[in-house]
């Protein structure tokens, strides 16, 4: 039993290992970083136990995003209950000033463009964001509807977009700004 332990224990190691250094692979250079040999470097595992984990390269890309979005929905969802929309806000503003977290979402988006069979899971992973929000916006007071959700949503990332893109101390004060009035004209805001 013990040896089953240890054996599901590397393996979960090993695939971690592969996924993390995927992720840093696609924020630093894009999805376009990610080729088995490149992979197996950084992660430090043969090329054989990459493809025994992620047989093909779409394999790895949707591990990729599950990683990244099981991160956030736990980082949102953790949020305990009674915060007030304020820290709503400033929480969203740092998740959005994560510029190698906005990479990867926007890598995984560009790599569903040009596979259309990742385009269903991207679909899934963003239905499961979605549901993140809502729980954090119900954590901070705040009654909020799938097409609220959705708005918060759409402005989130296309202020995490044009923060990236200007990389600045003005673009990460409007982003406040911008997440504020977002979330101040929600229904029964906190």
């Amino acid at each position: 039993m013990r040896c089953n332990k240890s054996w599901y224990d590397y393996q979960m190691d090993t695939r971690t290992r592969i996924l993390d250094a995927a992720l840093g692979l696609v924020a630093e250079g894009g999805v376009q970083e990610l080729t088995q040999p490149r992979v197996s470097r950084a992660a430090g595992v043969r090329q054989s136990h990459l493809t025994y984990y992620f047989p093909t390269i779409a394999d790895l890309v949707q591990a990729v995003a599950r990683h990244t979005v099981d991160a956030l929905v736990a980082e949102v969802s953790e949020r305990p209950r009674g915060r007030r929309a304020g820290a709503l806000v400033e929480h969203v503003a740092a998740v959005t000033a994560d510029k190698r977290r906005v990479r990867v979402m926007l890598a995984l988006v560009s790599a569903a463009d040009r596979d259309p069979a990742l385009r269903p899971r991207l679909r899934e992973l963003i239905r499961e964001l979605r549901a993140g929000i809502a729980g954090a916006l119900g954590a901070a007071g705040i009654e909020a509807g799938a097409d609220e959700v959705a708005f918060l949503h759409t402005v989130v990332v296309g202020t995490a977009v044009l923060q990236l893109a200007r990389d600045d101390a003005p673009a990460r004060r409007e982003t406040r700004r911008v997440l504020q009035r977002a979330v101040a004209g929600l229904p029964g805001k906190g």
